[in-house]
């Protein structure tokens, strides 16, 4: 008898334990997907937030991919999820490697816009605060306002002049969501790719 009521107590704390985990995923989840049912973004332990599914690097492309060419647009395209759970405020992009680490950048050319091609552009974003570490080859573009879930967007920097030096330019790329208490997310690098003397 005592081994059936061993038994049950048991089974009853057992209950009482998977009722508080599952109680507890589903207050985790609740802060997640929220009240309305959309994704809203996840506030960490020290307070700051971040992406619940980050931003996608979908690729980099040159308009021109000759050294020394002028006039070229570096084109980095970004896709927000739609569940991303927070907009995208800022884009920091670094070079990370490549011979010629002197490139500089006509800030007043930078652009922004919808879709993934510059030949085929959507909607204008609007573009906010820019800026660039020349010793550091780092260069940040924020967007006013921030870009919501579910957009496409494709961001076009200006170089003075391509790289003096042929070969392979990769470029980090790292996504930061409104606040000034936030967890970025790298998205990988975009790879450029110069030529010399090409027929």
């Amino acid at each position: 008898m005592q081994n059936g009521v061993l038994s049950l107590s048991l089974n009853r704390r057992r209950s009482s334990m998977g009722n508080a985990i599952h109680f507890g995923a589903l207050v985790m989840l609740s802060s997640v997907v929220g009240i309305t049912g959309q994704v809203e973004a996840i506030q960490l332990g020290d307070g700051s937030r971040a992406f619940v599914n980050p931003p996608r690097l979908l690729g980099a492309v040159t308009t021109s991919s000759d050294v020394y060419a002028w006039n070229s647009t570096y084109y980095f395209t970004l896709q927000i999820p739609e569940d991303a759970g927070e907009p995208l405020q800022k884009v920091v992009i670094v070079q990370q490697e490549g011979l010629d680490l002197d490139l500089d950048y006509n800030l007043k050319q930078f652009v922004a816009f919808e879709g993934a091609s510059y030949r085929k552009r959507g909607a204008p974003i609007a573009i906010g605060n820019v800026g660039f570490d020349r010793k550091n080859q780092t260069v940040t573009v924020s967007f006013d306002p921030p870009v919501v879930p579910g957009t496409t967007v494709t961001v076009g920097l200006r170089p003075y002049a391509n790289p003096d030096t042929s070969g392979v330019y990769l470029f980090g790329v790292t996504a930061f969501p409104p606040g000034e208490r936030t967890r970025s997310q790298f998205l990988g690098f975009g790879r450029l790719t110069f030529y010399r003397g090409r027929d």
